[in-house]
């Protein structure tokens, strides 16, 4: 079972590397930096490679993500203009590449790497560089130069190993794919990495009783706390929808049309999703 599970994600990866290698990491993306505190900043780009926000102390910063390897000498060049202070930790909001593939050339410099405990043995699974050197299974607070980050493991969402990254002192929350914000980037319920539609409103419930303004999406700009509400109603709805639709006997092709005319689904979702949503909510 072990084998099987590995061969699954190791697919699911490749699916996923090679489609998005494909569209966006033949070359660096374009990054700048968006001040959402004095102290608080996400470095950006457009669709993918997901957001990396950076926490500002005096000992050294917390990262949230740290995008393609590819990326990565342009990721720190960004961060350099923000502050010359070392990065100490970097924390993965899940396994994927666009999200954590920096993670080794960051190791090497002595950077620890924060994840939870299911996206480590995704990442170990499908043989990612970067493991993490520290797991969560519920929650870890962690403290540098007298400011602290609060990460928590909701449960499944996007994969089943989604973390978000909350800053209590700045009523902000960082989401990753839990939450993603404009036009091409609908939900990716990434089945072979233990996602769920059912679950992922419920997740997001965890997160919005968190004391927060603004909510940094995995792709997208900086947000309101209303906006991820409105996020996870959508989600919620997508759900009934499907369910809705298979009670009437509704085709595979059918699902398919509704998903893209109603909430965004483009081709890699529909390859990604769409068998895994009609197995879940049969």
């Amino acid at each position: 079972m072990r084998t099987r599970l590995s061969l699954v994600l190791a697919l699911s990866v490749a699916l996923c590397g090679s489609y998005v290698y494909a569209q966006f990491g033949a070359k660096p993306s374009v990054l700048s930096t968006i001040k959402v505190r004095d102290d608080l900043f996400v470095i950006y780009n457009d669709l993918v490679p997901g957001n990396t926000t950076v926490l500002v102390t005096n000992q050294g910063l917390i990262l949230v993500d740290n995008k393609f390897e590819i990326d990565f000498d342009n990721l720190m060049a960004e961060i350099k203009k923000i502050s010359p202070q070392p990065i100490r930790y970097v924390i993965n909001t899940h396994y994927h590449g666009d999200h954590s593939g920096g993670n080794a050339k960051m190791q090497a410099q002595n950077v620890q790497v924060v994840a939870s405990e299911n996206a480590r043995l995704k990442m170990v699974d499908a043989k990612q560089s970067g493991q993490p050197n520290v797991t969560l299974e519920d929650s870890v607070r962690l403290f540098l130069g007298g400011k602290r980050v609060e990460v928590y493991h909701f449960g499944r969402a996007h994969t089943d190993g989604d973390i978000v990254a909350y800053f209590p002192d700045h009523r902000v929350v960082a989401m990753g794919d839990m939450f993603t914000v404009g036009s091409g980037l609908p939900p990716l319920v990434d089945y072979p990495g233990g996602g769920s539609t059912k679950e992922w409103p419920r997740s997001l419930d965890g997160a919005l009783r968190l004391e927060f303004d603004t909510a940094v999406p995995g792709h997208g700009k900086p947000t309101t706390k209303e906006e991820l509400r409105k996020y996870r109603e959508m989600i919620a709805s997508l759900g009934r929808r499907v369910v809705e639709m298979q009670s009437k006997k509704a085709s595979r092709a059918e699902v398919e049309k509704e998903l893209r005319s109603r909430y965004g689904f483009e081709d890699f979702h529909i390859q990604m999703s769409l068998d895994g949503l009609l197995s879940e909510l049969r």
